[in-house]
C-alpha cells in the first residue's frame, strides 16, 4: 500500500471513529435525558406539592405573558367566577353601597355585592374612586348587564363594542361585551383612557358619552356627578342618602379636591350620542 493510501485509510478511520463516539455520547444524553424525565415523573407524583408549586410557577409566568399582550389580567371563564355574593360578608363600606343601590335600582342585592367588590378591587388599581365607576354603571345600565343603546353601546358600563373589539381580546372576544366583569374592565379602561385625554373627570365623562366634540353632552357629566356623589356619601356612612339626592352636588376633579362648583339641576339621560373617536 502507497504513503497516500496509508493516509486515506487513517482519515477513514479517524472520521470512523469520531462518528462511533459521537453516537455513543448522543445515546448516552439521551438515555440520561429519559432517566431524568423518568425521575422527575416520579419525583412529582411522589411529591404533590412540588407539581402544584411549578404548576403555579407557570401560570403566573402565562398570566404575566397575557398581561403583557392585552394590558388585562388573564380572566377565569366566567361559569367560574362568583357572580352573585352575600353583602352581609362584604366590609362595612362596600356592604351600605351594595344595599343602597339594590334598593334604588331595584336589583338583587346578591349580584350587586359582586360587582361592588369588583369595583372596589379595580378601583384600588387603577386609582378610580370605586363609587364614580358604579355612578358610570348606574347612569349608563342601570345595572343591566345585557343593555344595548340604539348607537351600540352595550353591557354594564356600556362601551362601543364595535370601536374598543381589541380591549375584549383577553377575555375572548367581543361577545364577552355581556359578561359583567369584562364589560366593567373594558368600561374602566376607557373611561381611564378619556380621562387622561381630556384632562379632567368632568372633561372626561363628556368623551366617554362621545360628546366632547358637541356644545353639549345632555347633562351626561352632571348625572353621573351626582350619583357619585351620592354615593359617596353611602360610603361614608351617612345615612338617608336619597336616591335623588341634593340638587346641586358639587363637581369633583380628578386633579384637585371637591371644588364648589356647582352642577345642573336637571341632568337628562346618558344615552351615548356619538362614537368615541381616537380612542
Amino acid at each position: 500500500m502507497t504513503a497516500s493510501g496509508n493516509v486515506i485509510a487513517g482519515v477513514r478511520t479517524f472520521v470512523g471513529d469520531v462518528i462511533n463516539g459521537f453516537l455513543e455520547v448522543t445515546h448516552s444524553g439521551f438515555a440520561l435525558l429519559g432517566l431524568g424525565v423518568v425521575f422527575g415523573v416520579i419525583t412529582l407524583t411522589a411529591r404533590p406539592d412540588l407539581r402544584q408549586a411549578g404548576e403555579e410557577e407557570l401560570m403566573g409566568w402565562l398570566q404575566a405573558r397575557q398581561e403583557a399582550v392585552v394590558g388585562f389580567p388573564m380572566e377565569p371563564a366566567a361559569s367560574e367566577r362568583a357572580v352573585a355574593l352575600n353583602p352581609k360578608e362584604l366590609p362595612r363600606e362596600q356592604a351600605a353601597v351594595a344595599y343602597w343601590l339594590s334598593k334604588k335600582y331595584r336589583v338583587a342585592p346578591e349580584p350587586l355585592a359582586a360587582l361592588v367588590t369588583e369595583a372596589y378591587e379595580i378601583g384600588a388599581r387603577t386609582k378610580l374612586d370605586p363609587t364614580l365607576i358604579l355612578a358610570v354603571m348606574a347612569v349608563e345600565s342601570s345595572f343591566n348587564p345585557f343593555a344595548q343603546s340604539p348607537v351600540g353601546a352595550q353591557g354594564l358600563m356600556q362601551v362601543m363594542t364595535r370601536v374598543h373589539t381589541d380591549k375584549y381580546e383577553g377575555f375572548g372576544g367581543h361577545l364577552a361585551a355581556f359578561d359583567p366583569v369584562a364589560n366593567l374592565r373594558v368600561g374602566v379602561k376607557v373611561l381611564q383612557e378619556c380621562i387622561a385625554r381630556a384632562g379632567s373627570l368632568e372633561g372626561g365623562l363628556r368623551y366617554y358619552v362621545g360628546a366632547a366634540n358637541l356644545p353639549d353632552d345632555g347633562g351626561y357629566a352632571a348625572k353621573v356627578l351626582a350619583e357619585h356623589f351620592r354615593l359617596r356619601q353611602v360610603a361614608n356612612g351617612r345615612t338617608g342618602v336619597s336616591p335623588a339626592g341634593p340638587v346641586n352636588p358639587p363637581l369633583l376633579s380628578t386633579k384637585a379636591p371637591a371644588t364648589p362648583e356647582a352642577a345642573p339641576a336637571t341632568p337628562a339621560t346618558g344615552e351615548k350620542v356619538a362614537l368615541l373617536s381616537g380612542l
